[in-house]
């Protein structure tokens, strides 16, 4: 893909610019490239870079929202729920290469735990309607055990299903379909200050982080989907607006504790529910939920590390010594108070031309987007066609198709590159590190294909290793730079910068 050549197009007029290349942004690009507005996107960082592809992995309507919606009455909270669980199935069924339903349990520890939990697993099912997983069911003591050998004792469990999806591809999935269709994306290109004309916003400054080229973009109005930092980006327009969000910080840890299931501890010393889930033949620890600055690459706390490893231990013992990898993201909150009351709504806030999106949840994206497009079609009388993005796949979407490698390498690649994927084993099948399931032709792929242009663009975002096992990362660094170099004509001197940038950028990802 010509990235010099997408740089230009920028150039040309749009009807909508979206500032920001998270799962927000993503949204609003397909949505509205899908109904035919000519659209562009730019991001300062990578696609995905920020809190959309350091979330918990989970398409899920939200058990503790519903918990939450019937314990303060908030209709907010439960509506949150029923779109959720919506939405859910139809991520699934737009891209099923990368979302696939997922059984969770509920220990039980004391006998009023089973009612309680029995009865609102059954609500849950009730409300995703037709579009529900497999039921919720009981069971008993010994399938717990087997399951889950650590536990403590159980009186049984509730299992029941959610999804799981690999956040950051379906970020790039949404980026690369809208190309494909005719929008223009960029990463690693920063909108700097806004174009205003007749005091409304038409555009913005967009300098390209790695030619230090600047643009013009001009467009009928501007998005602001910069998730965390969307206050940073009103303020280029007013610099004494007070704050829309409230940032919170969320970390995970990767266990290398292989699991069947995933595990939902209901309870933990602030009230929050607790994840262990089956990633990629590991296991995904999460989330914190502490008060955090906006930052494009916040690092992991030790107190919240320490947090995670204290509240599974009742469960699992110590297993602090099987940390693999750690990252934090930050939710962009809408509203003041104590983070984990907050609802995960989305609010749309327009000031002269500039249209900031901001809350909601990765499982309600395109929800977002159309609730968005439908606004702006409305202030500028736009008439758009019915939206498609419920009933139109992704890129990659379709069967799988037959790979001639060994059955979790032809997995992985399948479920990372979809039909795609004997395009990109084409490109090389020698392995990037012995023992591994990744592939050289991934590197090509990544930066011929999909805009990578940074060693953490592709063993974070692409192949998703970084968010697995980081020393392992540190170990293919050398090789990923190499095969970069070789393609984007990187002298010796590009090569170091480029290497010690990842090797310093990892313990962010960034």
């Amino acid at each position: 893909m010509d990235r010099e050549a997408l740089l230009e197009r920028l150039k040309e007029p749009f009807d909508l610019l979206v500032l920001g290349g998270g799962a927000t942004g993503a949204g609003v690009l397909w949505e509205a490239t899908l109904r035919g507005l000519k659209a562009a996107l730019v991001e300062a960082g990578d696609f995905a870079s920020g809190t959309s592809s350091r979330s918990t992995k989970l398409l899920h309507g939200g058990v503790r929202y519903l918990e939450l919606a019937f314990k303060r009455l908030d209709r907010r909270q439960l509506k949150l729920v029923v779109d959720a669980l919506h939405e859910r199935k139809v991520v699934m069924d737009l891209a099923p290469h990368l979302a696939k339903p997922l059984t969770l349990v509920t220990p039980l520890f004391r006998p009023l735990e089973i009612p309680y939990y029995t009865l609102g697993l059954k609500l849950y099912d009730l409300l995703a309607g037709k579009r529900r997983l497999a039921p919720s069911r009981y069971l008993p003591p010994e399938e717990v055990a087997r399951l889950f050998p650590d536990l403590p004792k159980t009186l049984g469990g509730v299992a029941y299903q959610d999804g799981q999806f690999a956040d950051f591809r379906l970020n790039l999935a949404l980026v690369l379909s809208a190309l494909e269709r005719g929008a223009v994306a960029l990463n690693h290109a920063e909108a700097t200050a806004l174009l205003l004309e007749g005091g409304r916003v038409r555009g913005a400054v967009v300098r390209d982080g790695l030619s230090g080229k600047e643009v013009e973009v001009r467009a009928k109005a501007v998005v602001n989907a910069t998730g965390s930092l969307a206050d940073r980006v009103r303020r280029l327009l007013d610099p004494h607006l007070p704050p829309l969000l409230t940032a919170s910080s969320g970390v995970h840890l990767v266990l290398d504790y292989p699991l069947e299931a995933g595990l939902l501890v209901p309870k933990t010393r602030d009230g929050r529910v607790l994840f262990l889930l089956p990633y990629r033949g590991m296991a995904l620890l999460g989330t914190t939920d502490l008060p955090a600055e906006p930052a494009s690459c916040p690092l992991p706390r030790e107190e919240e590390v320490a947090y995670l490893l204290e509240e599974i231990r009742p469960y699992l013992g110590d297993v602090s010594g099987r940390v693999r990898a750690v990252w934090s993201g930050l939710r962009p909150l809408v509203g003041k108070g104590e983070t984990k009351l907050l609802v995960r709504d989305h609010y749309i806030e327009e000031r002269r031309g500039l249209y900031t999106l901001v809350g909601g949840k990765w499982t309600t994206f395109r929800l977002m987007a159309l609730d968005l497009v439908e606004r702006l079609a409305k202030d500028l009388g736009l008439a758009l066609p019915p939206s498609k993005s419920h009933a139109t796949p992704l890129l990659g979407a379709g069967p799988r198709p037959p790979l001639p490698l060994p059955e979790e390498a032809a997995r992985r690649l399948w479920e990372t590159y979809g039909t795609l994927a004997p395009e990109v084993l084409a490109l090389g099948d020698r392995p990037l590190l012995p023992g591994l399931p990744y592939l050289e032709g991934e590197v090509v792929w990544a930066v011929r294909r999909e805009l990578a242009r940074k060693p953490l663009d592709v063993l974070a975002r692409r192949m998703g290793l970084a968010f697995l096992d980081q020393e392992k990362t540190r170990e293919a660094l050398p090789k990923v730079v190499e095969l970069m170099a070789g393609l984007l004509g990187w002298d010796e001197r590009e090569r170091a910068l480029r290497l010690k940038e990842a090797e310093e950028g990892l313990p962010g990802l960034c």
